[in-house]
């Protein structure tokens, strides 16, 4: 696999930068900036994260079946940028220690991740042939936690302690969707094509 297609394995992970990395921030580090800068109630914020989860429900299978129908990368791509826009939005929303903002930023702040989440199986797996796709995937898959998602809430974390701001978060965050957005321009898009076939 890691001969055959390495590239594929690369830009899987790195597609998956503008998904993993601000997911961690969201539900972990949210935890340590709401109780010790804003000092917000955990359990409010913990309600929050529910319906947030709740919501996921829909908005994931929506965006994997707009997906269907728009293209697995084009998809993606409105997910990244979403990502990248969303985050200096949800600390604006949290900065405002108003509850409702709040609770409203939380929720909203899964969206982009959802619509990332939706179409990115099918995106990853239609890289690979056929013989190598299943550990092609998870290869590409399970490295993003390692780059991207495991260090995210760490990465936060010292920002916030340089800067004292939770803007500084929102641009590593953007950052992290540039690097998601160049990664899947360089992947391809077998939306409804034939993936049967072993690639040359």
């Amino acid at each position: 696999m890691i001969k055959r297609q390495p590239q594929e394995i690369i830009l899987s992970a790195l597609a998956r930068t503008a998904e993993q990395a601000p997911a961690y921030i969201y539900l972990a580090f949210v935890f340590a900036y709401t109780g010790q800068v804003l000092h917000v109630d955990r359990n409010f914020v913990l309600t929050a994260l529910i319906t947030a989860g709740l919501l996921s429900f829909i908005t994931v299978p929506l965006s994997g079946y707009m997906s269907d129908r728009i293209g697995r990368k084009r998809m993606y791509l409105i997910g990244a940028v979403a990502t990248g826009v969303v985050g200096f939005v949800y600390f604006a929303m949290l900065n405002s220690l108003v509850p409702a903002w709040i609770f409203l930023g939380i929720v909203i702040s899964f969206v982009p991740h959802d619509i990332l989440y939706g179409p990115q199986a099918a995106l990853i797996a239609e890289c690979f042939t056929p013989r190598l796709r299943y550990s092609g995937c998870s290869i590409g898959y399970q490295l993003a936690s390692v780059t991207a998602g495991g260090p995210a809430p760490l990465i936060a974390a010292a920002l916030l302690a340089w800067t004292g701001s939770g803007y500084a978060i929102a641009v590593y965050i953007a950052a992290c969707a540039v690097v998601s957005i160049i990664a899947t321009l360089l992947m391809p898009d077998y939306t409804n094509r034939d993936i049967s076939q072993e690639h040359a």
